[in-house]
C-alpha cells in the first residue's frame, strides 16, 4: 500500500508547483527510508526524496542585480537560504536534540552521534561481508547514508561558492558540515578514520554474483526474489556509496582550505575552535596502514590525491630538497616536479629508500602522475591564453623527463627492483608525451 502511493506521487510530484516545499511531506517520505524493509521500498523513497531535493534546494545561489558600472563578468552570486526548509539532521544544542529524540524517537532527524554510528553500522557489515548474511538493512543503511551526504553537499557547495566570492566566514560556519565537524557528541578523528577505512573497503569488495538469489532456503520463492533484487541492487548501491565517502573527505578538505584563508585574513574567532587538518588524518592512516593505501590512490579525487602523494613523500624527503606551498592553503600541482626532481638525485633516493620500499614509491608516483595529467589537462581545456599554454606545456615535459629520471635513478640504487606494471604504463606515457613534444 506505501509503495503503490509512493508510485502514484513520484509520477505526478513534477506537477508540484515551484513554491510547495512541504517539511511534513519531506519527513514522511525519509521516515518511510528509515523505516522500510522491502528493498523496493527502500530505493522508492530513496530516490523520491533525492528528486525532491533537487526539485526544492534549501541553499542556492542566485545571480545579483547588476549596477550599470558592473560587467556581466563581475557580477556576484547571492546566496539564497530557504529559512522554512526541512532538513534530515539535528546539530542544534544537545539537551534539545535529546528532548526530541525522547518525544518522537523514530521520526527524529539524525544528529552527529547518529550519523557517525550510520557510518560504523555499515562498516561492521561490510568488513564482515558474507553473501548469506546481507540484508536489506545494509542496503538501507547505504542509501541513507548516501542521501545524507547529499544534503551535506548540496548546504555546503553553494555556501562555498558565495565564501570564494565575499569572504563572508559566517556562511560557512554556519554549514551543515562545519556544525557536524565541531559537534561535541562526535570524535572528529575518529568519523575521518571510519569514513576513509569504509570507503576503501567498499572500493574492494567482490560484486555479488547472480548466484546470490539462488541460495538454498526454506523460505521458498519469496526468498529467492528478495535476494535476486538485492543482487541487482546492490553493487551499485555500493559504487555509489564509496562515491559519496569520497565526496564528504573531498567537501572536508575545502572547508580546511576555506578556513585557513580566513585564518589568514583574521576572519575567524575564538568560537571556531581549532581542528587537524583532514589532509594530516588521512595523511598519517596511509603512512601507517598500508592495506588502505592501493584503494585510496585507485578511487580518490585526481586534486586532493595529487596534494596527499606529494604531502607522503615529504614526511622523507629533506625539506630542503622540495619546496612547497602547503601554509598556503592551495594545492600546488607542479609540487610534483620538485619530488621527483628529488628522487633523481642518488643521494636522496638512497635515504628515502631506506624508509620506503620501491614498490611503494613506484605506486605513488605513478598515481601522482596520473593525476598530474589529467590536472593538467583540465587547466589547459579552460582556454588559457597561448603564453600560459607553452608555459603549461613545458611544465608537463618537465614532469615526465624528470619522471623516467626518477624511475632509472631508483633502479640504479636497487638492481633487483622490479618495475610493477602501473609503473612501465606511467613510463611509456611519459616517453610517448616526450616523443610528442620533440
Amino acid at each position: 500500500m506505501i509503495l503503490d502511493d509512493l508510485c502514484i506521487f513520484y509520477t505526478g510530484f513534477l506537477s508540484i508547483p515551484q513554491q510547495f516545499n512541504s517539511k511534513k511531506m519531506f519527513e514522511a517520505i525519509f521516515h518511510i527510508l528509515k523505516d522500510a524493509d522491502s528493498v523496493d521500498l527502500i530505493i522508492e523513497s530513496y530516490q523520491l526524496l533525492i528528486e525532491l531535493d533537487k526539485r526544492f534546494p534549501r541553499v542556492y545561489l542566485s545571480k545579483g542585480e547588476q549596477s550599470d558600472s558592473m560587467s556581466p563578468l563581475k557580477a556576484v552570486s547571492q546566496i539564497v537560504m530557504v529559512e522554512e526548509a526541512w532538513f534530515p539532521f539535528n546539530f542544534g544544542l544537545d539537551s534539545y536534540n535529546e528532548k526530541v529524540e525522547a518525544r518522537n524517537p523514530s521520526r527524529s532527524s539524525v544528529d552527529s552521534s547518529g550519523f557517525h554510528a550510520l557510518i560504523q553500522e555499515i562498516a561492521k557489515v561490510a568488513t564482515e561481508m558474507k553473501s548469506e548474511t546481507v540484508g536489506t538493512t545494509f542496503l538501507k543503511n547505504m542509501l541513507l547514508l548516501q542521501y545524507l551526504i547529499t544534503v551535506l553537499e548540496g548546504d555546503f557547495l553553494p555556501r562555498n561558492c558565495s565564501y570564494q566570492e565575499n569572504m563572508n566566514w559566517i556562511i560557512l560556519r554556519e554549514s551543515l558540515l562545519n556544525m557536524l565537524l565541531g559537534s561535541r557528541k562526535i570524535v572528529y578523528k575518529g568519523l575521518v578514520k571510519d569514513c576513509l577505512s569504509l570507503m576503501c573497503d567498499l572500493s574492494q569488495l567482490t560484486v555479488f554474483s547472480e548466484e546470490t538469489g539462488y541460495l538454498k532456503n526454506s523460505s521458498g520463492k519469496q526468498h529467492h526474489e528478495i535476494d535476486y533484487a538485492m543482487a541487482l541492487a546492490l553493487p551499485e548501491v555500493k559504487k555509489c556509496t564509496c562515491t559519496v565517502l569520497k565526496t564528504l573527505l573531498v567537501m572536508i578538505m575545502e572547508l580546511d582550505s576555506s578556513r585557513r584563508i580566513a585564518d589568514h585574513q583574521g576572519l575567524t574567532t575564538r568560537a571556531d575552535g581549532v581542528r587537524t587538518p583532514v589532509v594530516d588524518i588521512i595523511l598519517d592512516e596511509l603512512i601507517y596502514d598500508n592495506d588502505i593505501l592501493f584503494s585510496f590512490l585507485q578511487v580518490f579525487d585526481p586534486k586532493w590525491k595529487l596534494e596527499i602523494v606529494v604531502q607522503y613523500f615529504l614526511k622523507y624527503i629533506t625539506k630542503y630538497s622540495v619546496q612547497t606551498r602547503r601554509s598556503s592553503g592551495m594545492v600546488n600541482i607542479e609540487n610534483l616536479d620538485g619530488v621527483l626532481k628529488c628522487l633523481s638525485n642518488r643521494t636522496s633516493t638512497r635515504s628515502i629508500i631506506k624508509k620506503i620500499s620501491t614498490e611503494l614509491i613506484q605506486l605513488l608516483l605513478a598515481y601522482a602522475f596520473q593525476a598530474y595529467l589529467l590536472l593538467s589537462y583540465q587547466h589547459l581545456s579552460k582556454g588559457l591564453s597561448d603564453k600560459q599554454e607553452d608555459d603549461k606545456s613545458n611544465c608537463i615535459v618537465e614532469v615526465c623527463k624528470n619522471m623516467i629520471s626518477a624511475f632509472t635513478c631508483l633502479r640504479q640504487e636497487n638492481p633487483d627492483t622490479e618495475i610493477l606494471c602501473i609503473g612501465k604504463e606511467a613510463l611509456f606515457t611519459a616517453a610517448a608525451m616526450l616523443s610528442k613534444k620533440s
